[in-house]
C-alpha cells in the first residue's frame, strides 16, 4: 500500500499509545495506575452537563455555522476579556472539535512547505507532526531543567533563520509544567512582531496557573496581528471528551481556518456548544477548586518523586504533570533510556508513565497527576519500590 508523503512524515502520538498500552493490560486483568495520560480525574461540573441534556430535549441537534454559533464566539471572547483584559471581536473567534483541532487549522493555513517552525524544548508530542504534516520544517529551542524550563527571547533569537514563519509557545507547560514569566513572554511576542513572524500560543492548561497570576498572550494587544491563541475547554472545566476548542486571531487568519474546518469536520457538535456557553458564562468556582485540588496533587507528586533516590524534578507552577529527571538509573538493570524505563514500571510496576523522548528530552518522564490521591499515592508508592529494585 502506497501511504501519502505527509502521513509517512509524522508518527502516532505517544501518549495515546502509552494509553492504550495501559488499557490493553487492564482489559487482561492487571491493576494497571494511570500516571500517563493527560486527563482530570474530575467529573465535568453538574450544571454543564445540565446545559446538554437541555439541549437534547429542546432539540438542538441541526448543523450550525462552521465555527460555531455568535453565541458561543461571544462567550469564548466576554470570557476571555474579562479574564486576561484581551479584545478580541465574534469575528476574531472560531471554535472547533477540540483545542489539538483548533492548533491543526492554525499550522496548515500558516505554514508552507520550507517554512521553519520554532518549537521550545521540551514540547507538547503533536507539535512537531503538526508542522511536518503542512510541510514545515521544526527548528528546536533546548530549555534547561536547572532554570526550571524557562524560555527568554534571547534563546528565541538565536534560532531565528529567513526562513522562520511561526514560533510555538505553551504555558503553562505540558509535559513540563512550567509557566513562562509573564515578562518573557511579553518580550518573545514583541521580538516575534517585530520580526514579521507569527506566533501560536497554546493555552489549554492556562486557567491551571499555580503562580497567583493568569496572563495569556492575548494581554499583549500591541503584537494582536501576528498572535493566533489556542484555547480548550477541556482542561479547565474537566471536559476532555466532549472536544471543544477555540482560537482567538486576526479575522482573516480565523477566516482562512473557517474555510479549512469547512472542509473537515464543519461545526463542532451542537449539543457540545450549548454546554459550552454555561461553563464560559456560569460561575467559575468549579475552576477554582478544581485548581486548588490540583495544587494540593502537585505538592504530593513532587515530594514523592524527590524521595526516590536520584530522581531530580523541577516543581511545576501549572498544568498537572510532573517531568522527573530518571537519567540517574541509566545503565542500571538494563535501563538504557527513558523509554526503558517507561517500558519497565508499566510492565513491572503497573505504572504508565509516557516516555521524554516523545517530548524532545532524553532524561525524563512525564508523570501526570491530575489522578485521585489514593491513586496518586499508590502510583508513587510502586515507583520508589521499582528504583528501589534496579
Amino acid at each position: 500500500m502506497e501511504l501519502s508523503s505527509r502521513v509517512q512524515a509524522i508518527k502516532p502520538s505517544p501518549t495515546l499509545a502509552v494509553t492504550a498500552r495501559a488499557a490493553k493490560l487492564k482489559a487482561e486483568g492487571k491493576d494497571i495506575i494511570g500516571l500517563g495520560a493527560g486527563e482530570p480525574d474530575f467529573d465535568t461540573p453538574q450544571h454543564i452537563k445540565d446545559a446538554a441534556i437541555a439541549a437534547i430535549n429542546n432539540n438542538f441537534t441541526k448543523y450550525t455555522p462552521v465555527g460555531g454559533t455568535a453565541e458561543l464566539r461571544d462567550a469564548i471572547v466576554k470570557r476571555h476579556a474579562a479574564d486576561f483584559g484581551s479584545d478580541y471581536k465574534r469575528e476574531d473567534c472560531m471554535a472547533s472539535v477540540g483545542g489539538k483541532h483548533a492548533l491543526f487549522n492554525a499550522i496548515q493555513v500558516l505554514v508552507d512547505h520550507g517554512d521553519e517552525v520554532i518549537l521550545p524544548v521540551p514540547y507538547w508530542v503533536s507539535f512537531k507532526d503538526i508542522v511536518r504534516f503542512a510541510g514545515g520544517e521544526p527548528v528546536y529551542v533546548a530549555t534547561d531543567e536547572r532554570h526550571d524550563f524557562d524560555l527568554t527571547d534571547e534563546m528565541v533569537e538565536r534560532a531565528i533563520t529567513p526562513r522562520t514563519k511561526l514560533i510555538v509557545l505553551n504555558s503553562p507547560s505540558n509535559p513540563s509544567g512550567a509557566v513562562m514569566k509573564p515578562d518573557h513572554m511579553t518580550s518573545v511576542l514583541r521580538l516575534a512582531h517585530d520580526r514579521g513572524i507569527y506566533v501560536v500560543s497554546d493555552e489549554c492548561y492556562v486557567y491551571l496557573n499555580f503562580t497567583g497570576k493568569l496572563f495569556s498572550a492575548g494581554c499583549v494587544h500591541e503584537v494582536k496581528e501576528r498572535l493566533i491563541i489556542i484555547g480548550s475547554l477541556s482542561k479547565t472545566y474537566a471536559m476532555t471528551g466532549w472536544r471543544l476548542g477555540y482560537a482567538l486571531g486576526p479575522a482573516p487568519i480565523i477566516s482562512a481556518m473557517h474555510k479549512l474546518q469547512s472542509q473537515s469536520t464543519s461545526n463542532p457538535t451542537s449539543i457540545v456548544q450549548k454546554a459550552a456557553v454555561t461553563a464560559l458564562t456560569g460561575s467559575q468556582d468549579c475552576v477554582k477548586e478544581m485548581l486548588k485540588g490540583y495544587i494540593l496533587l502537585r505538592d504530593k507528586v513532587v515530594a514523592g518523586l524527590r524521595a526516590i533516590p536520584g530522581l531530580t524534578c523541577t516543581s511545576p507552577n501549572g498544568a498537572f504533570y510532573a517531568y522527573p529527571n530518571v537519567s540517574h538509573y541509566f545503565e542500571r538493570g538494563g535501563l538504557n533510556s527513558a523509554s526503558d524505563v517507561a517500558r519497565r514500571l508499566l510492565h513491572e510496576a503497573h505504572v504508565a508513565v509516557v516516555p521524554g523522548e516523545g517530548f524532545g528530552t532524553q532524561d525524563h518522564v512525564r508523570v501526570s497527576y491530575a489522578v485521585s490521591e489514593e491513586n496518586l499515592a499508590r502510583g508513587l508508592e510502586r515507583m520508589h519500590k521499582f528504583f528501589a529494585s534496579v
